[in-house]
This record gives C-alpha cells, sequence and structure tokens, in this order.
C-alpha cells in the first residue's frame, strides 16, 4: 500500500468482494510459516516461491495466483478452507497505529482495542460514502476478529463458497 493514498475506513459507505479477482492478480501473498506448512503440504512446494527469506504464494498465467479459478463469471479463490490471512484481510490492512494519513477516519475501537483500518483503493468493491450500518457492525468486526486471530471463518469478508470438489490443482 505504499506509494498510493489508502483509504481509512470512516469513508467508506460499504465493501463486498465482486469476485472480480484483482487482488489475486499481481500481488505477491506472504505466507505465515504455519500456512507454508498446510499449502505445502498438500499442494506440494510446487504452490509457493521463496524470495529472501519469505515464502508467497506462486503465482502463475497473467502474474495471477495459481490457486484462483474462473466460474460462473467470478474469479474464486480454491483455497477456502486455508486461505491466507493476507487474503482474508484484502483489502483491509488493520494497523496497531496510524500509518497514513487520515488516521481520525481510520480509528477503530474494538473492544478497548484501538486499531487503525484502512482500506487499498484497487478494490473495486469499496463504495464511498458514510458507513452503512452492515459495513460497520458485520464486515469491520469481521476483519477485525480475523487479524486479531478471534475467527478464521469468513461471511461477510468473501463472496462465494464454492464446493471443494470443482476445484483441482
Amino acid at each position: 500500500m505504499e506509494g498510493y493514498r489508502v483509504i481509512p475506513w470512516g469513508e467508506v459507505h460499504s465493501w463486498r468482494c465482486d469476485a472480480c479477482g484483482l487482488c489475486c492478480k499481481g500481488f505477491r501473498v506472504p505466507l505465515r510459516m504455519d500456512e507454508y506448512v498446510k499449502i505445502a503440504s498438500r499442494f506440494g512446494y510446487g504452490a509457493v516461491e521463496f524470495d529472501l527469506g519469505k515464502v508467497y504464494l506462486k503465482r502463475g498465467i497473467n502474474d495471477r495466483c495459481i490457486f484462483q479459478r474462473y466460474w460462473g463469471g467470478k474469479w474464486l479463490c480454491s483455497l477456502q478452507a486455508m486461505k491466507p490471512l493476507a487474503c482474508k484481510l484484502y483489502p483491509f490492512r488493520v494497523l496497531s497505529r496510524p500509518k497514513y494519513p487520515g488516521g481520525g477516519e481510520a480509528y477503530y475501537n474494538y473492544r478497548g482495542v484501538e486499531l487503525y483500518i484502512y482500506l487499498d483503493p484497487h478494490c473495486p468493491g469499496i463504495r464511498l460514502g458514510t458507513p452503512s450500518r452492515e459495513f460497520v457492525t458485520k464486515v469491520l468486526p469481521e476483519i477485525v476478529e480475523i487479524s486479531l486471530g478471534k475467527r478464521t471463518r469468513q461471511y461477510y469478508s468473501t463472496d462465494y463458497k464454492i464446493p471443494y470438489p470443482l476445484f483441482r490443482l
């Protein structure tokens, strides 16, 4: 998110994943050690790439994540059951202190924990304006709980959940 303006959550009316696939194209998705172990164990070491001591999901054709599939007019993640944290959180960035301009609009208090939430402006699912009730009461708490490790399942912060047998590498 360096080099361009991020959007503080307080300027966002709503956000919804429309499965456009842009989030899985051109980005390097970093993996935590537990994610790397799960993915490499299930799909082999060809599913990841290494660079300067870090591990990332492998990218394939057109610089797109190899786990992304086009189905029913949408780009969907075939890693739903073990989707990396970075993927679950996109286009959100949850920080413990303000890093970008608009810190006041990014401030979010979650049960006494002070956080700053920004969104990547490249995501076409963002609608600017006064935050909607659903965005404030459902989407943001889910994103925060995922970022804090209090929840793993997504409901409001993902598009479709397609049955796993549809996807094979």
